[in-house]
């Protein structure tokens, strides 16, 4: 400290707190020596308390006003001092100003997965994070527990225990509650309540302080286990896979009739799609069929004749049923000369040559007779 200052302690003694940060929990008003004269002004602005500390040991606190230092003002001070009947000269004082209003902007998180047990999903991986708002309630507590003799005490020093102390009781409250993963959303408000609790639980009475708020902003899960949500609910909104199947076979037909350019390759597509769909519709049939069979305590049926093979542009297309053969008939994908084959036909055939095939074409016109000699 300069002469200047010196001299201007010696003429003037106000001792306040201009307080224009946003993390500083205590600060130590600097004096020359620590020595205060008798009369002196001590500013306490709101949001503010002050604490006078002699030897070590914490003396008076003021909430916020303006007050005139004197015997009659600084009782345990006076006491410690030994002054009956005031005093006249300057006396040695540290003088501590601890903010008291709430520090909104802190955050909190889980650096490392907490396992849970889920009911739904068994043992799960989960993150959290949120913020907090931290307050000192106890200056005496404060000073003695964590500041000690620094003189410009942040929020940022102790916020790394109180993160540690957040966790745990995050951890703590997950394993009271048993709340499912997806029921956690509609619970964050409950969450974070018995969180601060357990928090405050500690901080309250051991280091002077207050958590006036703590937020749980979001618990996420695992990419792999969102994934997996993601294609469940997918899956979810589909509904009737045989339907969705029937939807996107209709689609493929539609596409494969539209492109020219297929030719064979997509013809033989389209007969093959055609064919699968009787086959699921046919088999939807016969399922309900046989489910209303089998609770009238009816025999089962027998096993389905062998399949049919159609050949399409040199290649064997099947087994197909009969069903499915009348099915490609009717959409003109089976013809008349599309050759065919079974079990126990000697080699390929037309369709309108083989018995068991003639009668899905319908009654053929007669030909034009021939012309008069």
């Amino acid at each position: 400290m300069g002469l200047f200052d010196r001299l201007r302690n010696e003429l003037i003694d106000i001792i306040e707190w201009i307080d224009d940060s946003h993390h500083t929990l205590v600060w130590r008003f600097p004096r020359y020596q620590n020595e205060i004269k008798n009369g002196a002004q001590l500013i306490v602005r709101p949001g503010q308390m002050a604490v006078l500390v002699k030897g070590g040991e914490i003396a008076d606190v003021y909430e916020p006003g303006h007050y005139e230092l004197s015997t009659e003002n600084m009782p345990v001070l006076s006491t410690l001092m030994g002054w009956k009947y005031g005093f006249e000269s300057p006396f040695k004082a540290e003088v501590y100003f601890v903010s008291t209003r709430q520090i909104t902007d802190l955050k909190w998180g889980t650096p490392n997965p907490i396992m849970l047990r889920d009911p739904e999903f068994g043992p799960i991986r989960i993150r959290a994070f949120g913020t907090y708002a931290l307050q000192a309630t106890d200056p005496k507590a404060l000073l003695r527990e964590i500041v000690g003799t620094d003189d410009d005490f942040r929020s940022d020093e102790i916020t790394e225990l109180l993160r540690s102390m957040i966790i745990s009781a995050f951890s703590q409250t997950l394993g009271e509650l048993q709340i499912a993963a997806l029921d956690m959303a509609s619970r964050y408000h409950e969450i974070a309540g018995r969180v601060r609790d357990h928090v405050v639980e500690q901080i309250d009475d051991e280091y002077g302080l207050d958590c006036p708020q703590l937020v749980l902003v979001n618990v996420s899960l695992p990419e792999e286990v969102e994934k997996a949500l993601d294609t469940r609910t997918s899956m979810g909104v589909i509904g009737d896979m045989n339907r969705y199947q029937q939807f996107q076979m209709g689609n493929a037909l539609t596409e494969a009739a539209s492109n020219p350019s297929g030719g064979g390759a997509s013809e033989g597509m389209g007969l093959g799609m055609g064919m699968a769909m009787a086959n699921q519709m046919l088999s939807g049939a016969m399922n309900a069929g046989n489910a209303g069979a089998m609770g009238a305590g009816a025999a089962p049926p027998p096993p389905p004749p062998a399949g049919w093979h159609i050949a399409v542009n040199g290649q064997t297309q099947g087994p197909f049923s009969i069903a499915q053969i009348s099915s490609g008939i009717a959409s003109g994908e089976v013809s008349r000369d599309t050759m065919v084959w079974t079990s126990g036909m000697q080699g390929w055939s037309a369709a309108s040559t083989v018995p068991a095939l003639a009668n899905l074409f319908g009654a053929q016109a007669p030909p034009p007779p021939p012309p008069a000699p």
